[in-house]
């Protein structure tokens, strides 16, 4: 899939930069830390050369990496240009992500869902400091996330997660219904779109867009068309995983920077909002509220 919004390349708003393993936390949180000035410093560097993008806001980065909320698995520590690479091509099935990159974080989502955390093991890449090896021996494309199975690397998050779906055991993540697999690649063909209208209002000075409106209200009788559930396709399903990281990100920048609830007057979008936050594979990949809006608001130059 062309990501036409917020590919997890290095920017101001994508750079995870540490080398330290993520401790184990007395709290349901992981803090991957960096000095504040060593952050600033990496912070402004890089703010000079990038300008404001829809490729970029989902990001919300910083120079140290995202704190997650209830991680359920000692997560490893993120791989610099001066790290080593693994020992690729060995057998071992391998997800490469950004642990703060909603692309990478549906296929996170995909794995931990199935039940295979024993099965692919996560590799997380410093996106501000890019080990050289990454896209010389794993990936050309040089983006998270990326799938090293059977000596080979695919990369593209939607296709990563169909690809998951399909090639391990664990609960499947589409219907056998086929107006719902109809659906479902409606639903996905517009990730894009979605994402780039509602990305629209965040940057702008005024009020939200008649045109992010649209798309939020559109998500909203998506949400409806089906009532066997509170998601896409009534049960969860890869499309939900497709849209969730995006969602989440989006309810929290709209309240902190436009003071405008996403959820307001759209019931569906708040049930899944709740619903999903009670998935465990879902939860165990998200990111500290806080973090992302002060991350954002820093990169788009808002007190």
């Amino acid at each position: 899939m062309s990501s036409l919004a917020f590919p997890c390349r290095s920017s101001p708003l994508t750079p995870a930069s540490t080398s330290v393993t993520p401790p184990v936390p007395a709290s349901p949180c992981i803090n991957i830390r960096r000095s504040r000035q060593a952050a600033n410093r990496h912070f402004h560097r890089l703010a000079a050369s990038t300008r404001n993008s829809p490729r970029t806001v989902a990001m919300a980065a910083t120079a140290a990496a995202a704190p997650v909320i209830s991680p359920k698995e000692n997560l490893p520590p993120i791989l610099t240009s001066t790290s080593e690479p693994p020992p690729l091509f060995d057998g071992t099935t391998r997800l490469y992500v950004a642990y703060h990159c909603p692309y990478a974080q549906r296929a996170w989502i995909a794995r931990n869902y199935k039940g295979l955390q024993d099965n692919i093991k996560i590799v997380a890449i410093d996106l501000a400091d890019r080990p050289a090896w990454y896209k010389e021996k794993v990936y050309p494309g040089n983006k998270v996330p990326s799938l090293e199975h059977n000596n080979q690397v695919k990369g593209e998050s939607l296709d990563l997660v169909k690809y998951i779906d399909s090639n391990f055991d664990g609960p499947a993540l589409l219907p056998d219904d086929p107006e719902k697999k109809q659906f479902a690649e409606e639903l996905l063909v517009y990730t894009d779109a979605f994402s780039k209208a509602a990305y629209s209002s965040i940057t702008s000075k005024g009020d939200v867009s008649e045109e992010t409106v649209a798309a939020l209200d559109k998500i909203e009788a998506a949400l409806g068309k089906f009532t066997d559930g509170p998601f896409f396709l009534g049960q969860f399903s890869l499309v939900d995983i497709a849209y969730a990281p995006f969602i989440e990100r989006f309810q929290i920048f709209f309240s902190g920077i436009k003071n405008y609830d996403i959820t307001k007057g759209r019931p569906n979008l708040q049930k899944f909002v709740e619903e999903v936050n009670k998935i465990d594979a879902y939860t165990q990949t998200k990111l500290d509220p806080q973090f992302l809006l002060e991350q954002t608001k820093k990169r788009l130059g808002i007190e």
